[in-house]
């Protein structure tokens, strides 16, 4: 309970640190590819200015002349080694191709948006369109591109960091979580530790004066005394409280030292088919069932598991006296081993008086009883299912019920193949 109380612990904390963590790291990762766009484009307007400053219009012989002459790039000079452009394009006012370096373009612009990122396989580039102006009037239209590249691989590179980092760092919160949730869980533990010992050294305490107030009680209806008669009636009602109390002790008892997971030295080789005739075939569930028709239904093959047989013949006995009890006069109670391909299945079925839905839940929950006064009728404490449900659960399997009011009930255990 506790170990699984601290894997919750661990597995919700390394989620939530996760969560953070990755959400984090695209924060990272998106702001970098941001600050390296906005640093490109402060290179790419710096050099596109630098061009249209050097560009020379002015009218001769009444017309508009341009020249791109003295233009880096576009003009007479040799583009330096270590420009980065791509390519520079110049195209007039109204968008024809005038002059350019590097690959062909189309005749027209394409278009006027000032920044834009395009694919020119095998690489990314962006792209810059700048409306140049002098006296007041749109002369055309410098457009150049510098490569992606650098860029690109610098956020490869930051997110090959991410990829490797961020397991590694998941795995460091798990085991941190792993070792948070056993700080917490420490005080609880302890805590339990503590009510298993008082209950259990309550309990032992409980049993000695209990079994005195039986034995008195049981001497003094030996004696000469009429049946029927008020002394004797008293004696009766104490002898049955003390053996109901001292039930409800013995019971206490075994969930208070059968707690947690079974000692592996106690575990053996279990045949569970003979396992089961035995537990049928007792004096007590005989007697339960004494005005009804119990059937048991085993495979033909030998079912093996490892476990401690006394505890298993114990829960049984409890869902079999449980579903004997309150099925009614010459109903049907059905014991069945099933052996499936990697689980072994329990089923203890009645034709009883059923579970209403909104008990289900609960009916595993200690003192819980679903007819108080019914059951107490019946003579029992509560604690059956309890203690089957421990059981099962202290050998890895789980125990689950179905029911439906007026038609029955249906006990399952599930344990998982040794």
């Amino acid at each position: 309970m506790f170990n699984r109380s601290r894997r919750n612990l661990a597995h919700w904390f390394t989620l939530s640190m996760g969560a953070i963590l990755i959400i984090f790291a695209g924060i990272i990762y998106y702001q970098r590819s941001v600050n390296s766009l906005e640093q490109i484009d402060r290179l790419l307007y710096k050099k596109a200015r630098v061009m249209a400053a050097n560009i020379e219009y002015g009218l001769r012989q009444g017309k508009e002349h341009i020249d791109l002459s003295n233009v880096p790039i576009l003009g007479n000079y040799s583009p330096p080694s270590d420009s980065e452009v791509v390519y520079a394009r110049w195209y007039s006012a109204t968008g024809q191709l005038q002059q350019f370096y590097g690959a062909q373009p189309s005749d027209r612009i394409q278009a006027i948006a000032a920044f834009q990122t395009i694919q020119s396989p095998p690489e990314w580039l962006r792209q810059l369109t700048l409306p140049v102006h002098q006296k007041g009037r749109t002369i055309g239209y410098l457009q150049i591109a510098i490569p992606l590249t650098d860029a690109q691989e610098t956020l490869r590179e930051l997110l090959i960091v991410m990829v490797v980092t961020l397991p590694l760092t998941l795995g460091a919160i798990s085991l941190v979580g792993w070792f948070l949730g056993g700080l917490a869980m420490q005080p609880i533990q302890n805590a339990y530790a503590q009510m298993q010992r008082f209950t259990s050294d309550a309990s032992h305490e409980l049993r000695a004066p209990l079994a005195t107030i039986l034995s008195n009680a049981q001497v003094g209806l030996l004696s000469p005394v009429d049946a029927g008669k008020p002394k004797h009636s008293r004696l009766e009602k104490i002898a049955e409280t003390a053996k109901s109390m001292n039930r409800l002790v013995t019971d206490l008892l075994f969930l208070a030292r059968q707690a947690g997971q079974l000692d592996p030295n106690s575990l053996q080789s279990i045949h569970l088919n003979d396992l089961l005739k035995n537990t049928i075939a007792t004096s007590s569930i005989q007697g339960v069932a004494q005005h009804l028709s119990l059937h048991l239904e085993l495979p033909e093959e030998r079912v093996m598991i490892k476990g401690n047989s006394d505890l298993l013949k114990q829960a049984i006995t409890n869902l079999l006296t449980n579903a004997c009890k309150y099925t009614l006069p010459e109903g049907t109670v059905w014991l069945r081993l099933l052996n499936q391909s990697h689980r072994i299945l329990i089923q203890i079925e009645d034709r009883g008086i059923g579970i209403p839905e909104a008990d289900l839940p609960h009916i595993f929950d200690r003192f819980y009883r679903v007819d108080e006064e019914r059951t107490r009728k019946k003579g029992g404490s509560g604690l059956g299912l309890a203690i089957a449900q421990q059981i099962v659960e202290a050998h890895g399997g789980h125990l689950t019920v179905s029911s439906e009011v007026g038609k029955g009930s249906l006990f399952q255990i599930e344990l998982p193949l040794s």
